[in-house]
Order: C-alpha cells, then structure tokens, then sequence
C-alpha cells in the first residue's frame, strides 16, 4: 500500500508531448515505487522529466514530434517548507501555501518557461530547489560519493555535525580574511626610499605653491590680459583717436547747429537737449577709454607675477590633475601614504595578532569538529559495512580514514577518505579507484540507507543501478530500497522483477502504436496484472514462472 514519507514526496507528476509521451499524469505514493517495462517502451522519459523539472537544460528535440512545446508539472507535498519558502523569499516567488509546492516547465521550439507556484522563474532557482527536493541516481551518477567534500559531508551529518561544521566555516572566512588583509599590508609594507623621496617632493611641491580650490579662474583672466596688453593697448587707442578725433567734434558741430535751430523754433528744443546728452555721453566714453589706457599701463613686475603663477599652476595641473582641486587632493594622499609608511610596523603587528587570535578560535572549533567525526567515522563504517553485508559482499570491508592536515583545511584539520574492498585479502581502495558500476552502486545504496534518517530530500530516483548486479543480488537491492523507502519515497526504474516485486507500487510504462505513431503510456499494477508483468520480467512463461511470480510477492 502506498505509505506517505516524513520528509515528503512528490505526489503528482504531470507530462505532455515530452519525447513518446502525449500525456500522462502520474500520482505517486510513499515508500518504493517500482517503474518497470520493456526496453526502449519510454521508462527514461520519466527521468528526463524530473530533470526538467530539477533545472536542467533542454534541447527542444525533446517535444514530441508535430508539437509546438512539451510541458512537465510536479507537485510535491511538503510537511517542513522552511529551506524551500526561503529560497523562494529571496527570488521574489510567491511562497508556498501550507505544504504544496508546484513546478512547471515549458519547453517550446523557440522560447522555454519555467514556474515556481504560478510565478515565473530561472533555471538557477529550479536548481537551488531540487537540491532540497530529489537526488537522482543513475547506473553512473556517483560522482557525488566520490567527492571527498560530499564524503566529508555526509560524516558531518551522521555525527550531527552540522553546528559545529558552520561555527568552523564562518570562522575560517574570517581568518582567510584576516590573512590576505596581512598579507596585503605587509608586500605594501615598505615604501621604498626613492618612493618617500618622491612623495615628500610632491607634497613639498604642492604646498609650496599654497594652492586655492578655483583661483584658477580669477587668474586665467588676469593671465589673458596682462599676456594680450599690447593688442589691447593698440585697440582702445585707436578708440580713443576716433572719439576724440571724428565723434567728438561731430557731435560737437551737431550741438551748435541744433542750438540755433531751437533759437529760431522753439518746437526742436527737444532734439536740441538730446544732441546735448549724447555729447556729454561721449565725453564720458572718452574718459573710460583713457582711463582704461592707464590701467594698461602695467607693472612689469606684476605682469612676470601673473604669467609666472599661471605657468605653475598650469604644470601642477599637468603633473597632478587635471585640476587645482585634484592636485591638492594628491598632496593629501601623498602625506596620508607618507604618515602610513611610518606606521605601518605597528599596524601590520595589529593584523597579524588578528590573524592569530582567528587560528586559535578555528583550531579550538576545528577539534570539537574532530571529536565528533573521530566518534563517529567508526560507527558511520560498521553501519555501512552491515548493509554491504545484506547487499552481497559477505566479507566486505569499510571504512572512514581520517588524515590529519598541519594547517586548517576549507572543511577542519583532516581529510576524509572512505576506502571498500570487496574481496577478503584484498587492500582497501578508495571509492573513487572501484571501477565496477555495479559495485559501486551497491555501496552508494549501502551509504545512503546508513544516512537515511540525516537526510532530508524527499525523493530519491535509483535509474537502473541494479544493472550490472547478478539476480541473487537483486532481491537484496530491492529490499534495501524497500528499506529506504521506509523514510523516504524512492522510485526505482528497474529490469529485475526481485526488486519490482518489493517495492510498494508498480507501475509498467508501455509503448504501443496508435494512428501509426508511437505513444508510451503508464499504469499501475496490481494483483493479476503485476503478476503478468512480473512473469514478462521473468523471461518465462507457464505455470512455473507464474508461481515464482507469486513467490516474489510474498
């Protein structure tokens, strides 16, 4: 009977025009459900679709064949959303209401969509959930068991190590931090004595000349002048000449015909005293232009003045601008340096009793780490190597090597290595050197059966890992995905009826030809029908297969 999981599970996956499929909607339940068929009838589709819903990329070669776009819809049931809710906080996606998460996964021809409940979303968060929500296994997905920081992982969380291992990674940004703030003050440390040399030049150079923010352009004008006080002499004196010269004596004629003009008609008294006030304007204009004159007339000395600052202020420009303000902000810096090179000893001994003051609380929190993983390392072992024992390996052995490091590693103060040897007599390799598929997936299944209650993903999918086993292992394998499915859901896509017979739904995919195309659809089985399914697994026929069919059962 289906049975629901303490960390949930997927309970509807819904899927059109992906690959063989037009449409299919599959409700699961907990516990291990079996995914049986014949080769080549679609059982993969049901993988590529919890890919595409895990965020993986799509070609659009997926969409079935005359279709525009395929889609993929899973909901999953949730008793704890907290890790998912906070993911989708910081997406800006509508959070989950009560325990239903849904996602959905459009691929189309020309553009591809994907949903976190009813809100658009990236390939990036579709990934970031499904780290929470299925581990996928297929007949070589063990890269993650071979990893040593996956190893180390899973040793934390068999310890219940998982405060202590984020106490010790906030302390090891800090002290990485305070190593490179040493280390970066130290190779600045020594300002050379040519670069002192330079820096006291310039800023000697820059107050010396007592620079003001904007005189600049008082004294650009003055510079213009002084520089150009030939020409302008030459122009106002020829302005000069021609008022006193041509204006004033015509407007002085003008004066005194329109004076005798009024004597005679009083009616151009008016025009009289407007000629009048034009003379005395220019009269005025005339003593402006002299007066300028005078003021042209400069202090040689204060020309050389003028030009001589205008030069300086022009080169400190060059050398330190491109403005006054900025070459006074140079001179600031350059002292600043100056005042820091000379204390630079007693700040760099600052920042190394920082650097280690931060070693000695992360050598502090990296042995409590220790004290848990050396307790636990052996116990993590002997678990492993007693589900290896019902996996087959009789007289396998297992186990946890911790190899201490001289400085603080990015995990604590050793490495981990988890070493099998399958065969008595035989040195212990590390996982990584098993070249049998079929071996190493039977010890990933023995790893995470041992994990089971410290890991919280709701699903995990076994993808034929049963392939390379014999079939006097292959009821063990399906008892121990059983065995998991007691905390998790598991889905199991297999060719081995040991294992289909054991798990706690079956369904079978077929492929069949309808209107001259090929559709793959899924059913569940029970009763007679699986049976009849497990009797085709068998190879045989007749009333023997069909008993031991029946045997399976029980």
């Amino acid at each position: 009977m289906p049975r629901s999981s303490q960390n949930g599970m997927l309970t509807l996956l819904k899927i059109r025009n992906l690959a063989l499929v037009d449409h299919l909607e599959w409700d699961l339940g907990g516990g291990l459900v079996g995914v049986t068929g014949e080769t080549g009838a679609g059982k993969s589709v049901i993988v590529g679709a919890l890919k595409l819903v895990l965020g993986e990329r799509a070609d659009k070669g997926i969409i079935r064949t005359g279709e525009e776009q395929c889609t993929v819809e899973a909901i999953f049931n949730l008793p704890d959303v907290s890790v998912i809710n906070e993911i989708l906080e910081e997406s800006g996606l509508d959070l989950c209401e009560g325990s239903e998460l849904i996602i959905r996964r459009i691929v189309g021809a020309k553009s591809n969509k994907q949903f976190v409940n009813n809100g658009i979303a990236t390939l990036g968060v579709l990934k970031r959930l499904g780290q929470h929500l299925v581990d996928l296994h297929g007949p070589h997905d063990h890269q993650s068991l071979l990893s040593p920081e996956r190893q180390m992982a899973m040793l934390d969380a068999y310890a219940g190590a998982g405060a202590e291992m984020q106490k010790y990674r906030d302390l090891w940004s800090q002290w990485r931090d305070a190593q490179e703030e040493y280390e970066v003050a130290r190779a600045q440390r020594e300002v050379g004595d040519q670069e002192k040399e330079l820096l006291r030049f310039q800023v000697e150079e820059i107050d010396a000349a007592a620079l003001k923010a904007g005189e600049e352009v008082d004294l650009e004008e003055r510079f213009r002048r002084t520089s150009n006080a030939s020409r302008l002499g030459e122009l106002a004196g020829l302005a000069g000449e021609l008022l006193t010269q041509t204006v004033s004596p015509g407007l002085e004629e003008l004066q005194r015909l329109t004076h005798e003009l009024s004597k005679i008609d009083p009616a151009v008294s008016d025009l009289s005293d407007e000629v009048e006030g034009s003379v005395a304007q220019m009269q005025e204009l005339e003593r402006c232009v002299s007066d300028y004159l005078g003021e042209l007339d400069l202090d040689p000395e204060e020309v050389r003045n003028v030009e001589e600052r205008f030069n300086l202020l022009e080169t400190l420009k060059r050398k330190y601008g491109p403005t006054i303000e900025d070459a006074i902000e140079h001179a600031e810096d350059a002292r600043q340096r100056l005042e820091g090179s000379d204390n630079r000893e007693a700040y760099l001994a600052g920042l190394k009793d920082g650097v280690e003051n931060s070693l000695k609380k992360l050598r502090t929190a990296a042995r409590k780490l220790s004290t848990k993983r050396k307790k636990s390392a052996p116990a993590l072992a002997q678990e492993i190597r007693n589900h290896l024992v019902d996996l087959g390996f009789k007289q396998g052995e297992f186990e946890v090597e911790l190899n201490a490091r001289e400085e603080p590693g990015s995990v604590g103060l050793e490495n981990v290595e988890y070493l099998f040897g399958p065969n008595p007599g035989e040195p212990l390799k590390p996982l990584r050197q098993v070249a049998s598929s079929g071996e190493i997936s039977r010890v990933m299944l023995a790893v995470k059966n041992a994990l089971a209650d410290q890991d919280s993903t709701p699903l995990m999918v076994f993808d034929e890992i049963d392939a390379n086993v014999g079939g006097e292992i292959a009821r063990a394998v399906g008892v121990k995905m059983a065995s998991l499915g007691e905390r998790h859901q598991v889905v199991a896509i297999t060719h081995f009826p040991q294992v289909a017979a054991v798990a706690h739904q079956h369904f079978v995919v077929e492929k069949r030809v309808e209107g001259g195309r090929s559709i793959s659809s899924l059913t569940e089985v029970s009763g007679e029908g699986r049976i009849d399914e497990l009797v085709r697994m068998l190879g045989g026929g007749g009333d023997s297969a069909r008993e031991m069919a029946k045997s399976l059962l029980v």
